[in-house]
């Protein structure tokens, strides 16, 4: 086994932490999370219960999730990141649990149909948000909860609805600061 948990990091006995999983200094991670093969973890972050990190996610520092958030192979987290409780990312746009003739079960492995999305500093998502495949989330924006997010959101931006579509703007606190008309 070959985890790299800094000792400052509290670790749930519960918590289920494959191998290669990088979890920094004062991070604490809850009851029956699981942290699968290569996840990366920051400084002073919180995982928390039942959450899900697939293979190779990377999480930055001051990042916080909440119960039940499921990030798979290919979210990025930048620093200062909030995922609310039961947010899910998704990455792949035509998913499909066979292959094409239904004789086989296609790979969970990710392959050229998997795709990255990245969530920049200081942003915020709301409880029960979905967050398509391949996309960008500006710094310091703010999604709504329960929104479905199919296209890149600016930075600052706030972004509700489904599908979610840029209802005003924030600062850095959260605080709108612009409602934008319909």
């Amino acid at each position: 086994m070959t985890e790299r948990i800094d000792p400052s990091a509290r670790v749930h006995p519960t918590a289920e932490v494959e191998d290669d999983v990088s979890i920094g200094p004062r991070t604490a991670v809850w009851s029956h999370a699981h942290l699968r093969v290569g996840a990366s973890i920051g400084r002073d972050c919180i995982i928390g219960e039942k959450c899900v990190l697939g293979p190779g996610v990377r999480i930055g520092d001051l990042c916080k999730l909440n119960t039940a958030a499921f990030l798979p192979h290919g979210v990025t987290l930048e620093t200062g990141v909030m995922v609310s409780a039961h947010v899910v990312f998704t990455n792949d746009r035509t998913p499909r649990a066979t292959d094409g003739s239904l004789s086989e079960l296609r790979s969970s492995d990710p392959d050229e149909h998997t795709l990255a999305t990245v969530v920049r500093r200081g942003a915020s998502i709301g409880a029960n948000a979905t967050i398509g495949p391949g996309l960008e989330l500006g710094e310091f924006c703010m999604i709504g909860m329960g929104s479905v997010v199919t296209k890149d959101v600016p930075a600052f931006a706030l972004a509700v609805g489904n599908p979610a579509r840029v209802v005003g703007r924030v600062d850095e606190a959260g605080e709108i600061v612009e409602t934008l008309g319909d």
